[in-house]
């Protein structure tokens, strides 16, 4: 048993962790981790087993991973269920703040303020990450700002095991239900990035059925995640996010709907943020048609598409199976 003089905070372990985890680019091994870094290892000298020393670096690697911070799993490429070997690291590149991100005193103070209408057991993930983040800086920020974190849904289930497969570099297979199908059909993919836009999240990868590159909608991925033990080289990561977010960008630009939309509603203000305004109302550049009639039906009668025409129509599609629902043969 650790005495009192060998007793490391939890906190402080995790802070020691991240920072050595940091600091290397080769990664560390489990064993260097547990026999070097500062609160494994004062346990290991008062004679700690090294079962009990690994499950507690389980436990740190998953409440660290559970914070926001990218643990990547380097294993055997041969073989990449072989993790006696494995090394660990934390990228600089996907931790980092942007180096041309700063902070105002204004806008810290707006932080703290926001962070002021919660208590601090509603503290999330996410806000606690970007407070550290924040703090890296070199701002001095008074605690908590508590409860001030970005509103991205991380509720497909899908999430989790892609960002495993990603940090791991291995290769996945999902069915996929594609937009106009009706059934799904399966995928075998190398994913390479997960990225949010316009509120939904997408994996970037190469597709090896299709021999192309792809992107797909969690929100359509229709069976578990298989992460398979197929590895791929990990240096195809390396920039595939920006690549993914700039299609995305390019095939918006092509596809603006023109919309009439009542002001002061619910439509108006979500729309307006990336909205332009045209002289018959605004237009709107979106990405995949289905996903923008599925919004734009939700706001009922507070928008009137006018074109596209294949976009009106799935809209009216959705307004017509909803009336369809609530009537004749339906609920009442």
């Amino acid at each position: 048993m650790a005495t009192e003089s060998t007793r490391i905070a939890p906190e402080e372990r995790l802070v020691n962790l991240v920072v050595a985890l940091l600091a290397t680019d080769q990664g560390l091994t489990k064993d260097t981790i547990l026999t070097s870094v500062s609160g494994y290892r004062e346990q290991s000298e008062a004679g700690a087993g090294k079962d009990a020393l690994e499950k507690m670096f389980e436990r740190d690697k998953e409440n660290l991973r559970g914070l926001g911070v990218p643990i990547e799993t380097i294993g055997d490429f041969a073989d990449p269920d072989d993790l006696r070997e494995a090394r660990y690291r934390i990228p600089t590149s996907e931790y980092e703040l942007p180096v041309d991100i700063d902070f105002t005193p204004a806008e810290l103070a707006v932080l703290n303020l926001a962070g002021g209408v919660w208590s601090e057991s509603s503290m999330s993930a996410q806000a606690r990450s970007g407070l550290r983040k924040i703090r890296a800086l070199g701002n001095e920020v008074d605690a908590p700002i508590i409860g001030y974190s970005p509103r991205i849904n991380l509720r497909e289930p899908a999430f989790a095991p892609l960002q495993r497969a990603i940090e791991q570099a291995r290769e996945v297979e999902f069915d996929y239900l594609k937009a106009g199908d009706v059934t799904p059909g399966r995928r075998r993919v190398r994913p390479l990035a997960l990225l949010e836009y316009e509120g939904r999240w997408h994996v970037y990868g190469f597709d090896r059925d299709q021999n192309a590159e792809r992107t797909f909608l969690l929100s359509r991925v229709a069976s578990p995640v298989q992460v398979t033990k197929r590895a791929f080289d990990p240096s195809l990561r390396d920039g595939a996010g920006e690549k993914a977010l700039s299609g995305l960008h390019a095939v918006a630009a092509r596809q603006q709907a023109l919309l009439e939309v009542a002001p002061g509603t619910e439509a108006a203000l979500r729309l307006s943020r990336r909205a332009s305004v045209a002289e018959q109302g605004i237009r709107v550049p979106y990405v995949d048609v289905h996903v923008f009639a599925d919004e734009l039906a939700s706001y009922g009668p507070e928008v009137r598409v006018v074109e596209p025409g294949d976009l009106r129509d799935e809209v009216i599609r959705r307004l017509e199976r909803t009336l369809a629902t609530h009537t004749d043969g339906g609920l009442r």
